[in-house]
């Protein structure tokens, strides 16, 4: 059974993807950020209705929340729906 959301869930996913996807975070802040002069992003907090990322745009930090399609039942969900956004990221950008 996977984890319910945390303050500990939500920091060990933001410090997965920011030390290991920050080219997935620049991507999401791009296409579902709505910030497509995104440089660079990083992931502050992520729960059950959507994430929040401080992007990097034209050398300045800026705020990005994003919404899930869903609302995430649970870390695993949080996983395969993070995997789910950057395919149809990368579809979008192609």
């Amino acid at each position: 059974m996977s984890e319910p959301f945390s303050t500990e869930v939500s920091d060990r996913i933001c410090k997965h993807m920011n030390e290991d996807h920050a080219d997935a975070l620049a991507l999401y802040a791009k296409t579902f950020g709505k910030s497509p002069d995104t440089e660079a992003a990083q992931m502050l907090s992520i729960d059950a209705q959507g994430m929040n990322l401080r992007a990097t745009v034209n050398g300045s930090s800026v705020p990005v929340r994003i919404e899930f399609d869903h609302t995430l039942k649970d870390s695993e969900d949080a996983h395969y729906t993070l995997i789910d956004m950057i395919k149809k990221a990368r579809g979008m950008v192609n």
